[in-house]
């Protein structure tokens, strides 16, 4: 190596970020195993490399010591004070060993040592970019697919996009152009793994916040969300300013704010609602549209029997039983949905068995 490599490593720290010493450092550290594997030798060496002119000495270590037992790695007291007679026992004495030919297995050792930390660098750049950049949207394109997995580019990264948090019913192509919700970073030998998700609630709320600028500005916060991916959403919204209405600003103007948000979910239906810290108010309006008579709240075990008209129970409870479900998801609650008839029909049974408990279980019969 010479003068011309120090400064090649100069412009790669300011380039790459990488610390020119610790490369430096990394490279000695190889090159002591390089003049192990190529000399065949078990002697302790040391290998520097000179920061400003790219010089590099190898130097054999021996301590000192009162017997050698071991003559590649020991030296005597006496040999050593016929060097320096300021040797003493415990000391480190060094010989320069450089071989002729190093500096060919020094080159090439030093190319490899460099491409390994430029890539570990660019690696860990890209890791705490995108580690401090979960929970984001971003925008990304169809790269490849390898059973139903698609990668996506989103960068400087390849995302990947399992199946599992894919949408029933969307199909992508290679070069195809898609938001996805960025769930997790891991690092790995392979480098930092992207994991992205279509299914997570999240992406709902910040495709909201893409949209809706009163959101932006903290104005409207989404309290809750509550999602099965490619059939319906419910969302829980409120307001900081009284003057703002917190559903119409997630509406928009005739429906076009949520409807660029059902677009990009390709249509999933979406329902939009006042959050209350009154957890009756806020069950009664999870079930909408179903309308409710009354909701009668435990709040030992966190759960609520709501009433509705006989002709409202299907649709309170929807198909397959997914509108109750996600009010549920969305309030936090247990909920238990009583049609008018069933709930009256309880209520008698229950004051029947304590008219009961009242009389011993006795009727008094007139003669």
């Amino acid at each position: 190596m010479n003068k011309e490599f120090i400064l090649a490593l100069e412009e790669l720290e300011k380039e790459k970020y990488v610390s020119k010493d610790l490369l430096v450092d990394a490279i000695e550290s190889a090159l002591v195993s390089a003049y192990k594997k190529n000399y065949g030798t078990s002697q302790n060496v040391r290998v520097n490399v000179d920061r400003e002119t790219g010089d590099i000495d190898v130097f054999m270590r021996r301590d000192v010591v009162e017997e050698v037992w071991d003559e590649f790695t020991e030296v005597s007291i006496e040999e050593a004070q016929e060097i320096d007679p300021a040797y003493e026992v415990g000391d480190i004495v060094e010989y320069q060993v450089t071989p002729r030919d190093f500096g060919r297995i020094a080159a090439q050792t030093a190319k490899q040592v460099v491409v390994q930390r430029i890539r570990e660098a660019e690696r860990g750049m890209i890791y705490d970019d995108y580690i401090n950049r979960q929970s984001e949207v971003v925008n990304g394109v169809v790269q490849r697919i390898s059973n139903d997995t698609l990668f996506i580019s989103i960068g400087k990264a390849e995302g990947i996009l399992a199946p599992n948090e894919q949408v029933k019913g969307e199909k992508y192509d290679i070069n195809d152009r898609i938001k996805v919700f960025i769930m997790d970073v891991k690092r790995t030998n392979k480098g930092p793994q992207v994991y992205l998700s279509r299914s997570h609630p999240g992406l709902v709320k910040r495709l909201f916040e893409l949209e809706v600028p009163e959101i932006q500005e903290g104005i409207v916060e989404i309290k809750s969300v509550s999602r099965e991916a490619g059939s319906r959403t419910k969302m829980a919204v409120c307001t900081h300013d009284d003057s703002v209405d917190p559903v119409g600003a997630c509406v928009g103007t005739r429906g076009s704010r949520v409807q660029t948000v059902v677009d990009e979910l390709n249509g999933e239906k979406i329902d939009i609602i006042n959050w209350s810290e009154d957890p009756g108010k806020l069950i009664s309006s999870a079930l909408s549209p179903a309308k409710v008579e009354k909701v009668l709240i435990d709040e030992d075990e966190k759960a609520a029997t709501v009433v509705v008209p006989d002709y409202q129970l299907s649709l309170a409870i929807g198909k397959e039983g997914q509108n109750v479900r996600l009010a549920a998801k969305l309030c936090g609650w247990k909920i238990d949905i009583k049609s008018h008839t069933q709930f009256a029909r309880i209520e008698e049974e229950e004051a029947a068995l304590e008219q009961e408990e009242l009389t011993g279980g006795f009727v008094e019969i007139e003669e």
